[in-house]
C-alpha cells in the first residue's frame, strides 16, 4: 500500500464515523474534522495521502477548499463526498483536480475500489517522478549473434518469466544493465514498474533510504515522508545495480526484504509488505568478497539463485562489427549525418583492439567517430581515434596526437618503435623528460583520460576504469589535498 494517512472532512457524525471504521479497518491512520477551518488547521501541521472532502460544510464550499488543496506541496488525492449529486458538480470538481467523486450513501465495497485506484494512481506518481530524474539509459535490444550471445539469449528467455532472483555479472561496459532490462520486458511483470538503483552512486549515508524510504523528521532534512525504491516497485521489478557496493551494515537488512518481502521505513515502525521481483549486477568477483568478510555469504547466496554472466566483447570478436554498424546508424541519425560505413582500415582496427571498456566503450566510440566524419564519407580508423595495439594512451590522447588532418582522410598514424603515437612525451610510461613515471602519476593519467573520454562524469569514468564511485571520489579529493585537483563535469551530482 502506498499511502496510509487519510483525513476525513465531515460535518454528519454518521456518515464520518461509518468512513472512519471503513479505513480504519483497512489499517489506515485517519484523522477526522467536521468543519474547513479544522481541515486548514490540521492540514498545516502534517500531510495526508487521501482527503475525503463533503461537498457541503458549515462554514463553506468544499468546492472552493479543493482549489486550496491544490496548492500544498505535498498534493493529497481528494475525493469529493456528497448527497445531492449532479453531473455538473462532478465535472466541475474532476476539473478543479478531483481524484474521483462519489455519492452518499456508499459502501464499504465503494471504498476498497477508490483505495485500489488511488494507490495504483500514487504509485504510477512516485515512479513517473523518480524515472524523470534517471538519465544516460541502455538504449535498444541485445546485438550479437555470436555462440555465446545465442547462448545468453536462451537463458534470458528461459528465465525471464520465472519470478526467480537473477545475478548478472560481468566487466564494466558489457550490457549487464541491457540484459536486466531485457529479463524484465519478456517478464509477466513487464506492465508494472521496473526501478533501478545505482548502490555504488548512493551516498553510504542515504542508500537505507533510498531502498527503504523514511518518515517525516527520521533525519535531518527528512522534511516529508518519502517512499523507497522496493515500495515504488511494488508489483514490479527493483535492479540492484552494482550490488557489491552495499555497505556491510545494510547488508543484513537486505537479507530479511529478500526473505521476507517486508520492511520498516527509516524513522517509522510500521511494517510494508511488498511484491517485486530482485535482479542484481555486479562488475566484481562476489565469491572473494564473501571470502574476505566484504560480503554476507547469506545474501550472496540469496542473490544468486540464477546466475548470468554477459561476456567482455573480446570474448565476442563475431559481434563487434554488427555492433558498430548497430551504432553508427543510430548516431548517424540521431546527429543528422549521412555516413557511408566504415573504411577497410577502420574495422580492421576495430577487431584488432582489445575494448578494455567493452560495449560501452564500442559506444562511444562510434558516437565520436560519427561527430568526426564528414558528411558522407566512411568513418576512418583515424576517426575511431583508437590507441595503437600495446599503448596506455586514452583515445582522446590519440586523437590528439594523431597526424591526420581533421577531415580524417585514410592516412596511417605516426608512432614510434614501441607502438604509441610519436611526438613529445615518448610513450604512455614516461614523462616529456623520458624518465620512467610512477604507479602513482600512471593512475592520475588514467584518471585524467578517463574523465576526458566521458566528458568529465565521475560515474561514467569510474566505471570505465573499472572502480567504484567511492574510490574515484576519493582520489579526486586527493588531488585537491594535494593542490593538484582535476575538474569534472559541473552539476553533474557524479
Amino acid at each position: 500500500m502506498s499511502f496510509e494517512k487519510v483525513l476525513i472532512v465531515e460535518d454528519e457524525p454518521v456518515v464520518r464515523n461509518l468512513q472512519s471504521e471503513i479505513f480504519m479497518r483497512r489499517k489506515f491512520a485517519v484523522t477526522t474534522a467536521e468543519t474547513l477551518a479544522q481541515a486548514e488547521t490540521l492540514l498545516a501541521r502534517e500531510s495526508f495521502d487521501l482527503v475525503m472532502l463533503d461537498i457541503r460544510l458549515p462554514d463553506g464550499d468544499g468546492q472552493h477548499f479543493l482549489e486550496r488543496l491544490a496548492t500544498l506541496p505535498e498534493r493529497p488525492l481528494v475525493v469529493m463526498v456528497t448527497g445531492y449529486g449532479s453531473i455538473e458538480s462532478a465535472v466541475a470538481c474532476m476539473r478543479a483536480g478531483a481524484f474521483d467523486y462519489v455519492l452518499k450513501p456508499f459502501s464499504p465495497s465503494q471504498i476498497d475500489v477508490i483505495i485500489k485506484k488511488a494507490a495504483t494512481y500514487r504509485q504510477l506518481l512516485q515512479v513517473n517522478r523518480l524515472l524523470s530524474d534517471q538519465q544516460g539509459e541502455e538504449e535498444g535490444a541485445i546485438v550479437g549473434k555470436s555462440p555465446v550471445m545465442l547462448r545468453l539469449r536462451q537463458i534470458i528467455e528461459r528465465v525471464a518469466p520465472t519470478d526467480a532472483t537473477v545475478l548478472v555479472t560481468g566487466e564494466n561496459g558489457t550490457g549487464k544493465e541491457m540484459v536486466a532490462r531485457e529479463l524484465y520486458r519478456r517478464s509477466p511483470r513487464r506492465q508494472h514498474p521496473f526501478i533501478k538503483v545505482n548502490c555504488a552512486a548512493i551516498s553510504e549515508n542515504l542508500i537505507e533510504s533510498e531502498f527503504f524510504g523514511h518518515e517525516r523528521g527520521a533525519f535531518t532534512g527528512a522534511t516529508d515522508r518519502r517512499e523507497g525504491r522496493f515500495e515504488l516497485a511494488n508489483q514490479g521489478t527493483l535492479l540492484l545495480d552494482e550490488v557489491s557496493e552495499i555497505p556491510a551494515n545494510l547488508q543484513a537488512k537486505l537479507l530479511r526484504v529478500l526473505q521476507e518481502r517486508e520492511f520498516e521505513r527509516v524513522g517509522g515502525n510500521r511494517t510494508i509488505k511488498v511484491n517485486v521481483r530482485i535482479l542484481a549486477t555486479s562488475n566484481r568477483d562476489l565469491i572473494s568478497y564473501v571470502e574476505k568478510g566484504a560480503f554476507r555469504q547469506d545474501l550472496y547466496y540469496r542473490l544468486n539463485v540464477f546466475p548470468v554472466h554477459v561476456p567482455a566483447l573480446r570474448e565476442r570478436a563475431d559481434d563487434i562489427l554488427p555492433l558498430a554498424e548497430h551504432f553508427l546508424a543510430r548516431f548517424a541519425r540521431k546527429l543528422g549525418i549521412r555516413v557511408a560505413g566504415f573504411s577497410e582500415s577502420a574495422r580492421s582496427a576495430m577487431l584488432t583492439y582489445r575494448w578494455p571498456g567493452n560495449v560501452r566503450e564500442l559506444q562511444n566510440t562510434i558516437e565520436r567517430a560519427v561527430i568526426l566524419t564528414e558528411e558522407g564519407r566512411m568513418v576512418s580508423a583515424a576517426a575511431l581515434g583508437l590507441p595503437a595495439v600495446g599503448s596506455m594512451i586514452s583515445p582522446g590522447e590519440a586523437l590528439l596526437n594523431s597526424s591526420v588532418p581533421f577531415d580524417f582522410e585514410e592516412k596511417p598514424a605516426a608512432v614510434n618503435e614501441d607502438g604509441a603515437p610519436s611526438g613529445a612525451g615518448g610513450n604512455a610510461f614516461t614523462d616529456s623528460a623520458g624518465n620512467t613515471l610512477t604507479i602513482a602519476a600512471l593512475e592520475k593519467q588514467a584518471i585524467k583520460a578517463a574523465l576526458a573520454q566521458t566528458g568529465g562524469n565521475r560515474t561514467k569514468a569510474a566505471e570505465l576504469l573499472g572502480i567504484s564511485i567511492r574510490t574515484m571520489r576519493n582520489k579526486l579529493q586527493e588531488y585537491r589535498d594535494a593542490g593538484e585537483p582535476i575538474e569534472v563535469a559541473a552539476d553533474t551530482g557524479e
